[in-house]
């Protein structure tokens, strides 16, 4: 197990390709021989005790977890596999694949974190499963896991909706705790909150506090971004009309009887192609072709072009937390943006996807030794920033991974020994607080 944790940290590769990286690395007390079939029962044994060996973890990481409050940070994340055939129980199953923006087939990942970046726990769902869905079984673990007097949950708004936060809430009182969440306003409720936006007055650090669903609505407006965002809607806009207007330059031309080039033009097919490119940039809500009309014309919706530049540069959440002043909230969910830096260390340093397992357990088992990566990596970024050094965890092991170990036999004679360590190797060692190599 720890030979293929170890390798996921320093050279990612297929079960095969970890015996292969076996071969060049020295790891203290690993078994003379390892095959293939060795991993593979090594896996088998994993899940089979998976509950002890999460338990064992959660014990460790509990002292880091502060009892009095704690912000836990959840997010889900798809990862793709292979494979066309299905088997009892499979857990892969097709669904809009995060990575590729398509459907892929696929497992759901889902991580939970401290605000400090430090992962707790994992969670894997069938590649099709509703995000919302997977929230109750999380927070219940945590719960049972961590005792935490007070959680603040942070989550991205396709997770925590205002329709489950009920169920949630009651979940945590059964254990006589307090749930407490932070969250994105859904776009869909927006249309709730025109005429609260119309009045809001932001101050200095553009923040302000309202009411809304019962909770506490915190607002943060970037003036700067705001000016961004409504002059890139703006100037789509006007690319678009002025596409309309060639094409109906072109209708006229026609009508006049001058000569045109190429296929004639037509009414029916000037709405199709403008519809269609009002669709495709996302601005049906402000480009209305008028359909009724005898000729082919539109009109530009200025009411929804002014409602929509209410909300530019805004971010909207809701909070039930009494005491948590609005720029702690804000910045508690910006702090949700590490952990989806967190999956894409999976998917790049640590090269969770493509999954080629096909069972069940082996796929738990993979993410499992996945996760158990990604802590040993969230550690080493604990304990250099700790010390202030600017490497980071990928830099860190590229530059340790060049001590080599020499093994040299005369006669009967074997000598071992290190190639010589750098000031730099020998202040990491000390940074990350683990002994010199002997």
């Amino acid at each position: 197990m720890r030979a293929m944790v170890f390798n996921r940290l320093c050279d990612p590769s297929s079960k095969l390709g970890c015996l292969r990286w076996l071969d060049t690395v020295a790891m203290p007390e690993m078994p003379a021989k390892v095959e293939h079939h060795h991993l593979l029962r090594a896996m088998d044994a994993l899940m089979d005790n998976v509950d002890r060996v999460e338990a064992e973890l959660a014990r460790q990481i509990r002292p880091l977890v502060d009892r009095d409050l704690t912000v836990v940070f959840y997010d889900l994340t798809t990862v793709r596999i292979h494979g066309e055939g299905e088997v009892e129980d499979d857990i892969r199953a097709f669904g809009m694949n995060k990575e590729t923006g398509g459907i892929a087939r696929q497992f759901v990942l889902g991580v939970v974190q401290t605000a400090e970046g430090l992962p707790l726990m994992h969670t894997v769902h069938p590649g099709n499963v509703a995000e919302t869905k997977t929230l109750q079984a999380m927070l219940t673990t945590v719960l049972q896991r961590f005792p935490i007097e007070r959680v603040i949950l942070v989550a991205d708004r396709g997770l925590l909706s205002l329709d489950n936060i009920g169920a949630l809430t009651s979940l945590a009182e059964q254990g006589g705790r307090t749930l407490e969440f932070i969250l994105a306003v859904p776009a869909r409720r927006y249309s709730d909150l025109v005429e609260t936006f119309r009045d809001m007055a932001f101050d200095e650090n553009g923040l302000t506090e309202d009411r809304f669903a019962g909770h506490r609505l915190i607002v943060a407006h970037d003036p700067f971004r705001a000016a961004e965002q409504a002059g890139r809607r703006r100037a789509r806009i006007a690319e678009l009309e002025a596409m309309a207007e060639k094409m109906v330059g072109k209708l006229d031309a026609q009508d006049a009887g001058k000569t045109a080039k190429g296929r004639r033009a037509s009414d029916r097919g000037a709405y199709s192609r403008f519809t269609r490119a009002v669709a495709e940039a996302e601005l049906t809500r402000f480009l209305k072709a008028d359909l009724d009309a005898d000729r082919f014309s539109w009109h530009v919706d200025e009411d929804a072009i002014a409602e929509a530049e209410l909300f530019d540069g805004k971010l909207a959440l809701i909070t039930n937390a009494p005491d948590l002043p609005p720029a702690e909230a804000v910045a508690r969910y910006k702090g949700l943006a590490d952990i989806e830096r967190g999956f894409r260390v999976l998917k790049s340093d640590i090269e969770i996807a493509p999954v080629h397992h096909r069972l069940p357990e082996r796929i738990r088992a993979h993410a499992l030794i996945c996760f158990l990566a990604l802590v040993l990596y969230r550690v080493m970024r604990m304990r250099l920033k700790a010390r202030g050094h600017s490497a980071s965890p990928r830099t860190a092991l590229d530059m340790l991974a060049r001590i080599q170990r020499h093994s040299t036999k005369i006669g009967e004679r074997s000598i071992d020994g290190l190639s010589t360590t750098t000031p730099e190797q020998l202040e990491l060692f000390n940074t990350l607080n683990l002994p010199k190599p002997a």
